[in-house]
Parts: C-alpha cells; sequence; structure tokens
C-alpha cells in the first residue's frame, strides 16, 4: 500500500509542485489537497492520510493551529510535517512544540521532500539540528515546556540518550556511540518519551534545550 500524503497550502503551485514530486513515486500517492488549515480536519477524517504536509503560515487557520487541532480532535492522527520557506520562523518553532513530527523546506530538492514523507510514515521525527537548536536558542527561552526534566527523573544512560537524540543521532547511530544494542536504544528512547510526556523525538528534544538541560548555544 502506498503512503498517502494530504497537501495543505494556500499557494496553488507549491500543491502543484509538491503533488508532481510526490506522484513520480511508486509508494506515494496525493490524497487530497486544501488551500487553508480550517479545512484539514473534515479531509484528514475522510481520506485517512498517513502524513500531512502543511504550510505554517496561511490566511484563515494557520498550521500551528490546524496542528493542535488535529492531534487534539482525531482519533490515531497523521503524522505531519510543517512546509515552510524560512527554517528560523518562529511558526515552524510553535508548530514542532504543537506536534508536528518535523518540517520541510519549500526549496528542497525533490529527493529531500521525498525521503521526508517516507520518513514521517515510518515514525521517524525529520529533525534538522543545527536548525532545532537555532530556533530553540531564538525562542525557546520563555516558552516551558511543563514538564520539567528535573521533575522526569530520568536514568544517567536515558540523558545520555537525549543528549544524542538532540545532536540529531538515529537509533543506530545512537547505539553506535554508546556502545548498546539497537533493541537496548530503541528502549531508553521510548523510556525517554515516556517521562517527558512527548509524542516524539522531536518534542522531547525541544523539551531538552528548553528545560535547559541541553545549551542550544
Amino acid at each position: 500500500m502506498p503512503v498517502t500524503v494530504l497537501l495543505v497550502d494556500d499557494e496553488p503551485l507549491v500543491r502543484a509542485g509538491l503533488r508532481a514530486v510526490l506522484e513520480a513515486e511508486p509508494d506515494l500517492s496525493v490524497v487530497g489537497e486544501a488551500a487553508d488549515g480550517a479545512a484539514v480536519i473534515p479531509l484528514v477524517r475522510q481520506l485517512r492520510p498517513d502524513v500531512v504536509a502543511m504550510d505554517v503560515r496561511m490566511p484563515l487557520m494557520d498550521g500551528i493551529e490546524a496542528t493542535r487541532a488535529v492531534l487534539r480532535t482525531v482519533d490515531d492522527p497523521p503524522r505531519i510535517l510543517v512546509v515552510t520557506t524560512f527554517e528560523d520562523d518562529e511558526f515552524v518553532y510553535e508548530a514542532l512544540r504543537a506536534g508536528a513530527h518535523g518540517f520541510l523546506l519549500k526549496r528542497a530538492r525533490p529527493t529531500e521532500i521525498v525521503h521526508a514523507v517516507r520518513l514521517a510514515a515510518e515514525g521517524d521525527s525529520l529533525l534538522f539540528p543545527a536548525s532545532v537548536r537555532q530556533l530553540a536558542a531564538r525562542y525557546g527561552g520563555e516558552r516551558p515546556t511543563g514538564t520539567p526534566l528535573a521533575e522526569a527523573r530520568l536514568t544517567e544512560r536515558e540523558g545520555a540518550v537525549l543528549r544524542l537524540m538532540a545532536r540529531g543521532l538515529s537509533n543506530a547511530e545512537i547505539a553506535s556511540r554508546l556502545i548498546l544494542g539497537a533493541e537496548t536504544v530503541k528502549s531508553h528512547v521510548s523510556a525517554v518519551l515516556t517521562k517527558l510526556g512527548a509524542r516524539d523525538r522531536t518534542q522531547a528534544v525541544i523539551a531538552a534545550y528548553e528545560s535547559g538541560f541541553v545549551s542550544p548555544r
């Protein structure tokens, strides 16, 4: 079964370009389009896409509010990729905090777009470590996450795993760095997410930056 994608962007040319890129791949299928975040929830419920490619800036309902609404009201919600022109946009940071699983630049190459959608569909977060650090340094100082890491009581090993997650390392790379088995690292990552109350790696990393556990600078 192909990975199904819903495109949400107020620019028809952007939607057309994304559709052309994605539908050139045999394992990807665009099942619908919307020009504003306000149309997302009914389309998600009707079409049940695996991934939503969501513009962050739209006139009626922006991608932040649409992301919050989908994750709050839809059972088994899709993965959400924020699509943005500028990677240092405060809207991108707020969308990631709201639960978006990663972000995609509109100027990205076709291969990067395809990779991002596949990665999201597989349940992995699309993180650009340098960009997330920059966003956290610029916008995260006065936005406490509500789950301080001091209260999460991470073990020493879980803390080490979180620091490497914040650097953008995959489970396999973390396993190699810490000389651990892949399943052990997976268990540590799962424990970190549970203790932080984070949906995915993206939210865990943001929590690490905002709490000061990892310094964005």
